[in-house]
């Protein structure tokens, strides 16, 4: 059975800059707007020859599409149709194929609106990350409560009832009063799919590296300590999952049915195509014949930066061989709640292979990270909370 193609086109344009986001976006002048939907389309064009480069098998036939960022509905009407015009010409799009616009509230223009209509878009992802006006603004956020409670009721009354709302645990001045009043907001409004993160600390953020240097800039002196922002985490799977919007993977929670297709190629290691500033892709390579130390796929990501990329810079690529494929399988597949099952693993991989995982999943049981309900395992509630640390131990077993 030919596997079909999940295509990811990254807008890296923002009306502002949040404090919090560690991506590829920023604002810049909407001059580079054209030159930038100029290069995407040409590279979906070149997607063939892309792929003979890579040694790797190219689907023909798509059925997902994801337009993430940045905010793509800061693109004008004309721009965000040209790049669904240049997908169509270059792949098979199957009917029922499920077509998401990551959105910030407050940029849902009707002309947008008639324009996402037109361009066959199915689902809406908001940026909400709270319901808290102060919240929000204290880290950039352009909209209000109201802003995101209208744009819901018009893009039900435009048809458009598969919506999916961001939401972030650990924003400065969060408390358990404000987060539940969130989660309560986001279970009133009947969305049927929630997506929540726990506040990443890290370099690539202006929060994330106030927070490191023990400043107060950004607000950082009011974010909540880790063990708050996990306590928030584990009131949103309870108050979640009590709604009948069931937690399906670490960060991801949805009512039956609207799981996100396009997210699930990466936990299950389905292959996707990625264009546009840090896109990133993997596709299932060439037939190896009877060489079994040929690479399984190839995974390969754009640069990062917006210079480069519109100067042509090539993608980078790491072939996948077998022992990478496997220690993918079980850091991907654990991450939905389902987990992994260890006899479908031996039968694409060798018994011997996924035998030598044994020891690290002995291990992670006993420490209560890890369960396991005859052949099939799956991360605890802890387990999912410190899910790096668990993952680490399949690099390498």
């Amino acid at each position: 059975m030919n596997p079909t193609l999940g295509i990811y086109l990254s807008v890296p344009f923002c009306r502002t800059k949040c404090s919090f986001c560690n991506f590829a976006s920023d604002v810049f002048s909407r001059a580079v707007f054209d030159r930038y939907i100029d290069r995407v389309s040409q590279d979906i064009a070149n997607a063939p020859r892309l792929a003979r480069d890579m040694n790797a098998r190219l689907p023909q036939q798509a059925d997902s599409i994801y337009l993430g960022g940045g905010t793509p509905t800061v693109l004008e009407p004309a721009q965000l149709a040209r790049l669904f015009a240049a997908v169509r010409r270059q792949f098979e799009l199957l009917p029922g194929a499920e077509i998401t616009v990551e959105c910030a509230p407050g940029t849902l223009t009707p002309v947008m609106l008639e324009t996402l209509q037109a361009c066959g878009v199915n689902r809406i992802s908001l940026g909400v990350q709270s319901f808290i006006d102060a919240e929000a603004a204290a880290v950039g956020r352009l909209h209000k409560r109201s802003t995101t409670l209208d744009d819901i009721a018009r893009l039900r009354a435009a048809g458009i009832a598969n919506l999916s709302v961001d939401l972030i645990a650990g924003l400065p001045h969060q408390t358990a009063e404000s987060w539940q009043k969130s989660l309560d907001e986001v279970v009133a409004a009947g969305v049927p799919h929630v997506s929540v993160y726990m506040l990443e600390v890290d370099e690539d953020s202006r929060l994330g590296r106030e927070l490191i240097a023990g400043g107060t800039r950004y607000h950082a002196h009011f974010v909540p300590d880790e063990d708050a922002t996990a306590d928030f985490y584990l009131a949103a799977c309870e108050t979640l999952n009590a709604a009948g919007i069931q937690q399906y993977e670490i960060s991801n929670f949805a009512r039956p049915g609207s799981e996100s297709q396009h997210n699930l190629k990466y936990w299950t290691r389905q292959p996707y195509l990625g264009f546009g500033v840090d896109a990133h892709s993997m596709l299932l390579a060439s037939p190896p014949d009877s060489n079994l130390t040929a690479p399984r796929a190839v995974r390969f990501a754009t640069p990062d930066t917006l210079d480069q990329f519109v100067a042509g810079t090539p993608p980078n690529h790491t072939p996948i061989h077998s022992p990478e494929a496997l220690e993918e399988a079980f850091f991907l597949g654990l991450r939905l709640n389902q987990g992994v099952n260890l006899d479908l693993l031996a039968a694409e991989f060798e018994k011997e292979s996924v035998d030598k995982a044994q020891p690290a999943i002995a291990q992670l049981t006993a420490e209560g990270l890890l369960q396991q309900r005859d052949r099939q395992i799956s991360l605890t509630t802890r387990g999912r909370l410190l899910s790096n640390e668990a993952f680490q131990r399949f690099l390498g077993s």
